[in-house]
C-alpha cells in the first residue's frame, strides 16, 4: 500500500496523488500546473504513468489546478469513472471546455507568432486536449452526494464531506483494504475559511490513519472579514471618487467571482457603497453563477438573504455578464467607474490579460487581487511589485495601484487549518503537508509538530511513501 505525490507537493498547483495496492490503482485529483513556461513543460510530461492501469479517479473540486488534466488522462488511455459531488460535476462541464478553448486559442496565437517570426513551434505550444476531447471525457463523470458512502472498487470505500472552499468542494475519506489490512486515508483537498460567504464551513473529520492536508496559507493568518470589508470600501471609494479610474479584478470564475459579487451586494445592502456597474467578463462566469444558484441547498443563510435583497434592488449594483468578444473589447474604452471581474485568477490566460494591458499603465486605476498567486504567474509578478510586465509580447508599464485583499481568499489560513486539525480525536500515523509553496509548507509542518505533536512530513514531487 503506497501513495505517490505526482503534483501539489512543494507547490500550489498540479494536485495529483496516485494510490496503489496489489488490488487497485487510483488517483485523487489530476490537476493542471500553472505558472510560466515551466508549467507548460510539466503539463505535457505530467502523465508519466500508464493511464490505462488507473481504475478510477476521485476529484476533490472543480478548480483546474485539481481537475485540469483529466481530459488529458483520458486522451492518453484512461477509461475509468471519475467520482465527484454533483455540484462539481456541473461545474466541470463548463470549466474543462473553457480550459480546452483557451488552449486552442493560445495554440493558434503561438502558431501565428512562430510563422511571423520564422520560429519552430515546440510541442509544448500544442493544446493538452481539444474542446471535443473534453466533451468526450465528460461521459466518464459519476456524481455522488455529500456524506453518502461510495464504493468505486471492491477494496475501496470513500465518502465526500463538505470542504467549504467552493461550491461542491470536498474532503475525501478513503478506506483502503489490502489483504487483511485496512487503512483510512483523508485528503483535505482545498479547505475554506470558517465564516466565509457562499459556502458552508468545512466539515470536521474525526480520525485518519494517514492525512494529506493543504498548506496554501499555512504561513499566515488572513485579515478579519470586517477589516477586509473596510479595505474593499476604501479601495473602491478612492479609485472611483478621488482618482476616477477603474478597478480590475483577476478572479477565478468559479468561487471567487461569486464571493465578490455577494460581498459587493452585501455592502450595497448595508449602505456602504453607492450605485455602481460591475462587469463580469468571462464566458463561463454566468454559467458558473447559475450552477451556484442551482445548488442553493449548499449555500449559507446570509448568502440566501443577500440574493433575495439583490433581486429586489438590482438597480443599486448593476451586474453585466459579458459573453461576446465584441462586448469585452468595448470594456477597454471605459475610462472610469467600472469594476471589471475577469478570468483567469492568476492572469496567465483569458480576457483578464487584455484588461490589464489597457489599465495597468493608468495611475488612476486599481488592480485588486483576491486570491493566491502561484510562483511564475503574471499575477505573482504584479503582486511582487514588478514595475513592468510582458503581455502578448509587449512590455507594459505598471502604474496602476496594486492591492491584495487576502481576507477574500477561499482558502483556510494557518489558524483555520490548525483548528480543523484539532477536530481529529487522535493523531494520524502520519500527516503529509501538501499544496503549498516550500516555505509555507515548512512553517505549517512546524506548527503541526509544535502545537499537536503529530508525526508530520513534507513530501516532494514524484516521491513515494509506503502506508504500513
Amino acid at each position: 500500500m503506497q501513495i505517490t505525490f505526482l503534483g501539489g507537493a512543494g507547490e500550489v498547483t498540479g494536485s495529483c496523488y496516485l494510490v496503489e495496492t496489489a488490488e487497485v490503482r487510483f488517483l485523487v485529483d489530476c490537476g493542471m500546473f500553472q505558472g510560466g513556461r515551466d508549467a507548460d513543460r510539466k503539463n505535457h510530461a505530467a502523465i508519466s504513468f500508464d493511464p490505462e492501469t488507473i481504475d478510477f479517479v476521485l476529484l476533490t473540486h472543480a478548480h483546474v489546478d485539481h481537475s485540469g488534466l483529466l481530459p488529458r488522462l483520458a486522451v492518453l488511455g484512461f477509461r475509468g469513472p471519475v467520482y465527484m459531488t454533483g455540484a462539481t460535476a456541473d461545474l466541470l462541464t463548463v470549466i474543462l471546455k473553457d480550459s480546452a478553448h483557451i488552449q486552442e486559442k493560445e495554440a493558434e496565437w503561438h502558431a501565428k507568432t512562430a510563422l511571423r517570426n520564422k520560429h519552430l513551434l515546440s510541442h509544448e505550444n500544442n493544446p493538452l486536449y481539444t474542446v471535443t476531447q473534453a466533451e468526450i471525457f465528460l461521459r466518464q463523470i459519476r456524481s455522488v452526494n455529500y456524506d453518502e458512502p461510495c464504493q468505486p472498487h471492491p477494496s475501496v470505500r470513500c465518502c465526500f464531506r463538505d470542504a467549504g472552499h467552493i461550491i461542491g468542494s470536498a474532503i475525501i475519506e478513503v478506506w483502503l483494504k489490502s489483504g487483511s489490512k485496512q487503512r483510512k486515508i483523508v485528503f483535505s483537498g482545498d479547505l475554506g475559511q470558517k465564516g466565509h460567504p457562499i459556502v458552508r464551513d468545512p466539515t470536521l473529520i474525526r480520525e485518519a490513519d494517514y492525512l494529506l492536508v493543504e498548506s496554501t496559507y499555512g504561513n499566515r493568518c488572513h485579515r478579519s472579514i470586517q477589516d477586509t470589508r473596510d479595505e474593499l470600501i476604501e479601495i473602491i471609494c478612492r479609485t472611483f471618487s478621488q482618482k476616477r479610474g477603474n478597478i480590475i479584478v483577476p478572479a477565478f470564475t468559479v468561487g471567487r467571482t461569486q464571493d465578490l459579487l455577494f460581498l459587493l451586494s452585501d455592502l450595497q445592502r448595508q449602505g456602504c457603497l453607492s450605485a455602481m456597474d460591475v462587469y463580469v467578463d468571462s464566458p463561463m462566469a454566468l454559467a458558473a453563477t447559475e450552477i451556484t444558484l442551482k445548488h442553493s441547498e449548499l449555500l449559507d443563510k446570509e448568502t440566501i438573504d443577500a440574493i433575495h435583497w439583490h433581486r429586489q434592488h438590482n438597480e443599486n449594483m448593476r451586474i453585466h455578464f459579458v459573453q461576446e468578444v465584441e462586448e469585452s473589447i468595448r470594456l477597454n474604452h471605459i475610462q472610469s467607474g467600472a469594476i471589471i471581474i475577469s478570468a483567469s485568477g492568476m492572469c496567465d490566460a483569458g480576457r483578464i490579460k487584455y484588461h490589464l494591458k489597457y489599465n495597468l499603465p493608468r495611475p488612476e486605476c486599481s488592480i485588486l487581487f483576491t486570491g493566491f498567486q502561484a510562483a511564475g504567474t503574471l499575477g505573482r509578478r504584479l503582486v511582487d511589485g514588478n514595475k513592468s510586465v510582458r503581455i502578448f509580447g509587449e512590455q507594459i508599464p505598471v502604474r496602476a495601484s496594486i492591492h491584495t485583499v487576502g481576507g477574500l481568499s477561499a482558502h483556510a489560513d494557518q489558524q483555520d487549518l490548525l483548528d480543523w486539525l484539532k477536530g481529529f480525536s487522535r493523531p494520524p500515523l502520519k500527516t503529509f503537508v501538501v499544496h503549498g509553496e516550500p516555505d509555507n509548507a515548512e512553517i505549517f509542518a512546524g506548527m503541526i509538530w509544535e502545537q499537536l505533536q503529530w508525526p508530520v512530513g513534507i513530501p516532494q514531487r514524484m516521491t513515494t511513501e509506503r502506508l504500513d
